[in-house]
């Protein structure tokens, strides 16, 4: 009796620091006013950079939408750079050279751990753009893409935008479930920089100023991990300006991909997603990682000894039950901003698969090798 006592105290405790924690996050996005910009003619040189391998499937798209953009054409640098693609990617981009569509081809003959890195840095070293704005080759966008960020670039003047991410095109309950968990991140993100200590970003809408780039020294110092173009990056450029990061909450401004058609794709990005956080230089984001995910170990764990022991399968549903409701909070500003709020049903099954999901991506990010692009990296 004891024992259980103690451990419907200490879960307790858990789940109200857990239930802190997201209040934080609601806090964060709310904090974050719907942009809406005037029409001023904008003045900005822009380069955008979308690094490639083995898309030849999606490149096109991706090269229409970004050259269908309103923005001054005179104004616009759009970089494909092709990192060692083994199809016809290169053969598509090189069909568009009439329309000022660059090509780089990566050329290198050791092996490296991070060609993605290698990939956008090479570009910016031959790029004339003052704001860099990286994509991936399988996204899609509106026209008013590129025009929403350089106008909350000039009127802000932010050294980094993140801008929002969203799947889109989901055929089957396993990519609903990721679309939902998805837009659970990417709304964290943006809440821990309305809260003014930001954490995360993706790559595929990221937007910084090219100096700020060289002043923190690029990718030097992270560029022997595979992933991290994007977070490591703006851990660096916030620990310098901290009050010079941005995200962008306008619908205009959402890029679109793809959800996973499998489990195991699925958890090899999550696995390249979960490398980061080793080299995380912000020591409160690994405290708050660790304790997500031991919040999430007491929850099994409760529910284990509950088949065993009476009184534990109580603990274990009153704490999904205030991790539900706290996150469906969360998750309804979130998805009402992306228009996705029919997804809200699937909340119940997504809190259950989501603790296990942590749970083992905890220990699997951090640990071995993962499949990227057809290669193994760390």
């Amino acid at each position: 009796m004891e024992i259980l006592k103690l451990t419907s105290l200490l879960s307790a405790a858990l789940t109200i620091v857990y239930g802190f924690l997201v209040f934080t996050f609601i806090k964060g996005w709310s904090k974050l006013p719907y942009f809406i910009f005037n029409n001023k003619a904008p003045k900005t040189k822009v380069s955008i950079i979308v690094a490639a391998r083995d898309e030849e499937l999606n490149i096109a798209k991706t090269i229409d939408d970004l050259i269908a953009q309103k923005y001054p054409r005179a104004l616009t640098e759009i970089i494909i750079i092709d990192d060692h693609s083994t199809d016809r990617t290169a053969e598509i981009v090189l069909s568009y050279q009439a329309t000022n569509v660059r090509l780089i081809k990566l050329n290198e003959d050791r092996a490296l751990n991070s060609y993605k890195k290698k990939a956008i840095q090479t570009a910016i070293g031959t790029c004339t753009g003052d704001l860099i704005i990286t994509t991936d080759a399988d996204c899609r966008m509106g026209e008013n893409w590129l025009t929403t960020v350089v106008a909350l670039y000039e009127e802000k003047d932010f050294k980094m935008i993140s801008s929002p991410v969203a799947y889109f095109q989901e055929r089957t309950l396993f990519e609903r479930l990721q679309s939902l968990e998805f837009l659970y991140l990417i709304g964290l993100g943006a809440s821990t920089i309305g809260n003014k200590s930001p954490s995360t970003c993706n790559g595929a809408n990221l937007a910084y100023e090219k100096n700020i780039f060289y002043e923190v020294g690029g990718f030097q110092g992270i560029d022997d991990l595979a992933s991290g173009d994007d977070e490591l990056l703006l851990h660096k450029i916030a620990a310098k300006y901290p009050d010079k990061i941005g995200f962008l909450k306008n619908r205009d401004a959402i890029v679109y991909t793809h959800a996973k058609e499998n489990l195991s794709s699925f958890i090899q990005q999550r696995k390249r997603w979960a490398s980061k956080s080793t080299r995380y230089k912000n020591k409160a984001i690994i405290v708050l990682g660790v304790f997500v995910w031991v919040f999430n170990i007491s929850i099994l764990a409760n529910f284990v000894t509950g088949l065993f022991f009476e009184g534990y399968l109580a603990i274990t549903f009153y704490q999904l039950l205030v991790k539900m409701i706290l996150e469906s909070l969360f998750l309804w500003n979130v998805t009402g901003f992306a228009k996705r709020r029919s997804l809200l049903v699937l909340i119940p099954v997504l809190n259950v698969l989501h603790i296990l999901y942590i749970i083992y991506i905890g220990i699997a990010g951090n640990s071995g090798k993962y499949n990227w692009k057809g290669r193994m990296v760390r």
